[in-house]
């Protein structure tokens, strides 16, 4: 348990609730940097998209 946890990731989901994912503040250099779900475009749709 840490008294400071910070966030490392947000996991959406389609069928219910997402999650957050929290980490010591040690721990959180440890982890790859998440790309925005909401941002991110499928790759089908860019390849369709960009014809």
């Amino acid at each position: 348990m840490t008294q400071t946890p910070v966030v490392v990731a947000v996991v959406h989901q389609n069928s219910g609730p997402g999650f957050v994912v929290y980490a010591c503040q040690a721990c959180a250099e440890h982890y790859p940097p998440q790309p925005d779900a909401l941002t991110v475009r499928p790759r089908f749709q860019r390849a369709t998209n960009e014809e």
